[in-house]
C-alpha cells in the first residue's frame, strides 16, 4: 500500500513575470510526494488559469484518484484516470521518482538514456517598456540565448531595442496568443530582419488554423496550441517547432512519447515549463536532451529555490542531484 500526500506551495519571484495575459509575483505549484516504507518519490505541478485550472481543482484531482494511487496504480494507469494537466504530471513523476528509486538506479536510465548532459536554458525576459526589456537583455547579454514576451502596440521597437542590447545572443519571442494574422504577417519579416530564431505561439489556438499554407519568414512555434501527441498532425501542419511541457502533457510519460513523435515528423523540439521550482524543472531536462531550444530557466526567476535544487552555472543547468528528484 503507497501513501500519497499532496500540497500546494508558494515560491515568490525576483521580480513580476508578465506576459501579454496578465502578471505574477509567485509560483504557485502542487507537490505531490509517493511513498512505501523506504522510499519517497516527489512530483511538482504548476496549475495554469488559461487551462482551467486551479490549485484547488489539481489538489481535487489529486484527491479524487488517491485510493487507486494507493493500490499501486502505475504511470501507464494513470492515463485512463486523469486528463492531461498539471495534476496528472505531479503523479506521473512523482511515480518515475519513485520507481527510480526503487530500483537504485537515476530515472534517465529508467527512460532509457545511459547519462544525462547538462543543458543550456534561454532567460525570459518579461513583456515592458521596450526601454525596461532593453535594459534586462544588456544585463543578461552574454547568456547564449534570451526569450521576449510581446503582447503590446510597440512589440517591434522592444525587439529593436532587446537586439541593440544584446546583439549577439539567439532571441526567441512569444508572443503568448496575442497577435492576430495580420499582425503577424507585418510583424514576422521585420523579427526575420533582426535575426529571431523562432517566434513562439502567435495566434491564439482557436485561430491557428489560418497558419495552413503561411510560409513564415521567421520559424513558428506551437504552444498553446500543443499539449499531447493528439494535436501533433494538425500543429505539423502549421508550425516548424513545438514546446513540449511536462504539465501540458500531463507528465513525463507522454512528453517522452510526444517529443519522440514531434521528432520523426521532423518538427524542432523546444522543451519548456510554466514557472516552477527545480522540483518542477528536473523530470524536463530528460526531454530536453538533444532540443533546438531549451526554456527551463524557472529556477532563475525565482526569489529563492528548493534545497537542494538544481545547479545552474550561468545558463548550464546541471542533471539534478538524486535527493531533489530521479
Amino acid at each position: 500500500m503507497l501513501r500519497l500526500f499532496a500540497r500546494a506551495e508558494r515560491w515568490p519571484l525576483r521580480e513580476p513575470f508578465v506576459i501579454s495575459r496578465g502578471a505574477k509575483t509567485e509560483a504557485e505549484v502542487v507537490v505531490v510526494e509517493i511513498a512505501d516504507a523506504p522510499h519517497r518519490g516527489r512530483g511538482e505541478a504548476a496549475p495554469y488559469a488559461r487551462y482551467g485550472e486551479s490549485v484547488e481543482g489539481v489538489l481535487g484531482q489529486i484527491e479524487a484518484v488517491r485510493a487507486a494511487v494507493a493500490d499501486g496504480a502505475d504511470r501507464r494507469a494513470l492515463h485512463g484516470l486523469l486528463p492531461a494537466g498539471a495534476a496528472r504530471n505531479a503523479l506521473d513523476c512523482a511515480l518515475w521518482d519513485l520507481e527510480a528509486k526503487r530500483a537504485g538506479v537515476r530515472a534517465w536510465t529508467l527512460a532509457g538514456r545511459a547519462r544525462l548532459d547538462p543543458v543550456k536554458t534561454c532567460l525570459t525576459i518579461s513583456l515592458g517598456p521596450p526601454a525596461e526589456m532593453a535594459e534586462a537583455a544588456r544585463r543578461e547579454a552574454r547568456r547564449p540565448m534570451l526569450k521576449l514576451k510581446i503582447g503590446a502596440a510597440d512589440d517591434l521597437a522592444a525587439v529593436a531595442q532587446v537586439r541593440a542590447a544584446a546583439p549577439r545572443t539567439r532571441l526567441i519571442v512569444d508572443a503568448n496568443e496575442a497577435l492576430g494574422f495580420e499582425e503577424l504577417r507585418r510583424l514576422a519579416p521585420e523579427l526575420a530582419r533582426l535575426d529571431v530564431k523562432l517566434l513562439e505561439q502567435p495566434l491564439p489556438a482557436a485561430e491557428d488554423a489560418a497558419l495552413e499554407g503561411y510560409a513564415s519568414p521567421v520559424p513558428l512555434c506551437a504552444d498553446e496550441s500543443l499539449h499531447t501527441r493528439a494535436e501533433l498532425a494538425r500543429c505539423a501542419r502549421r508550425y516548424a517547432a513545438v514546446n513540449v511541457k511536462l504539465d501540458k502533457a500531463g507528465g513525463l510519460t507522454e512528453a517522452l512519447a510526444l517529443a519522440a513523435e514531434a521528432r520523426a515528423l521532423g518538427l524542432q523540439l523546444m522543451v519548456g515549463s510554466m514557472v516552477a521550482t527545480s522540483l518542477g524543472i528536473a523530470p524536463a531536462l530528460i526531454p530536453a536532451q538533444g532540443a533546438a531550444f531549451v526554456d527551463l530557466d524557472g529556477p532563475l526567476l525565482l526569489a529563492r529555490d528548493r534545497d537542494p535544487g538544481l545547479s545552474v552555472l550561468g545558463s548550464l543547468i546541471e542533471p539534478p542531484p538524486s535527493e531533489l528528484w530521479g
